[in-house]
C-alpha cells in the first residue's frame, strides 16, 4: 500500500506556508505524501538586505538563491515530502513591466508549463491538487497563471485527482476584521474592505481543516521566509491571536458549493 498523495501548487517561496502551511503539516503528520510544485523563483521580492526590487541593486539571483534556501527550510518545517521548483521567473505584480519578461511565468506557455505539472502528476498519482482560484485569490499574475497551468495539467487525465482552492471564508474575514486589535502591533492591518474583496461566501466551502495543532509549524514556515515576512503584520500577533486567526484553512472546489463541510482533503467526516 502506498501513501495517499496531495500535489500543491503554488507560485512563490512563502506562499505554502501563508495558505495551506497548517493543512501540509497536519496531512505529513497523518502520513500523507505532500508535494510541492513552486513555480517561480521569487526573484521579485526583497532582498536579504531589504532592498526592494524597484531599486537599481536589487540582485534578483541573489534574491531568488536565498529564497531558495528559506523554502527548502520551510519545507523541512512543514514536512513536505517533495519539492519540484518549475524555474519560471516572477513576474511581479498585476501591472509592473516585469509582466512582459519573456521568461516570467506570466508569460509562460500554459500548454508546455501545463504538461511539465501533468508528467508530476502522473509519477505521483494524488488525490488531489491544491492551487488557487481563477483571480489568483487576490489577483496576482503568477497565482492566475498556477491556476491555468493545474487545469491545463489535469485535462490530460481522464480521471483526474480533485482540485481544492483554498479560500478565505467571508465569515472568517469579517470576524478578523472586526476582532480587537492587541496593544503593540505594529499596525491595524488588512481593513474590512480588503478582507472582503478576497474573501469568499461561506456556501462555497467544502472543506475546512482544523489546523490548531500544528499552527505553530505554520508560524515558524512563515518565520523561515524571514526576508518576505520579518515585518508581516500577521507575524507581529501574539500567538494565541494567530493560532484564531491561522488554525483553521479552508478550500472550494469549482463548480461545488452548499452541501456538508469535511474536515479534510482526504477524508470525509463532517465539521
Amino acid at each position: 500500500m502506498t501513501a495517499p498523495c496531495i500535489v500543491f501548487v503554488h507560485a512563490h517561496p512563502d506562499d505554502e506556508a501563508s495558505s495551506t502551511g497548517a493543512t501540509i503539516a497536519k496531512l505529513h503528520a497523518e502520513g500523507v505524501r505532500t508535494v510541492l510544485v513552486t513555480c517561480t523563483g521569487g526573484e521579485l521580492g526583497d532582498s536579504p538586505a531589504g532592498v526592494t526590487p524597484e531599486h537599481d541593486d536589487h540582485d534578483t539571483d541573489e534574491v531568488a538563491a536565498h529564497r531558495r534556501e528559506e523554502l527548502e527550510e520551510a519545507c523541512k518545517i512543514l514536512g513536505v515530502d517533495r519539492l519540484v521548483m518549475l524555474g519560471y521567473h516572477d513576474s511581479g505584480m498585476m501591472g509592473w513591466p516585469s509582466n512582459d519578461r519573456p521568461d516570467c511565468f506570466w508569460q509562460a506557455s500554459v500548454e508546455e508549463a501545463g504538461n511539465r505539472l501533468a508528467a508530476i502528476i502522473a509519477e505521483e498519482h494524488p488525490l488531489a491538487v491544491v492551487t488557487y482560484d481563477e483571480k489568483g485569490f487576490y489577483g496576482h499574475p503568477d497565482h492566475i497563471q498556477a491556476n491555468r497551468i493545474t487545469r491545463a495539467a489535469l485535462s490530460h487525465f481522464d480521471q483526474a485527482p480533485a482540485l481544492f482552492y483554498p479560500v478565505l471564508p467571508m465569515s472568517r474575514a469579517r470576524a478578523f476584521a472586526d476582532m480587537p486589535r492587541p496593544e503593540g502591533l505594529e499596525s491595524d492591518g488588512p481593513s474590512m474592505e480588503e478582507m472582503e474583496a478576497i474573501a469568499t461566501p461561506d456556501d462555497q466551502v467544502v472543506v475546512i481543516v482544523d489546523g490548531r495543532a500544528f499552527v505553530g509549524l505554520k508560524r515558524k514556515a512563515l518565520q523561515a521566509h524571514a526576508s518576505q515576512t520579518e515585518s508581516s503584520f500577521f507575524l507581529t500577533m501574539p500567538e494565541a491571536i494567530f493560532e484564531q486567526v491561522f488554525g483553521f484553512e479552508a478550500y472550494a472546489q469549482p463548480g461545488h458549493s452548499g452541501g456538508p463541510v469535511r474536515d479534510s482533503l482526504v477524508g470525509s467526516s463532517i465539521l
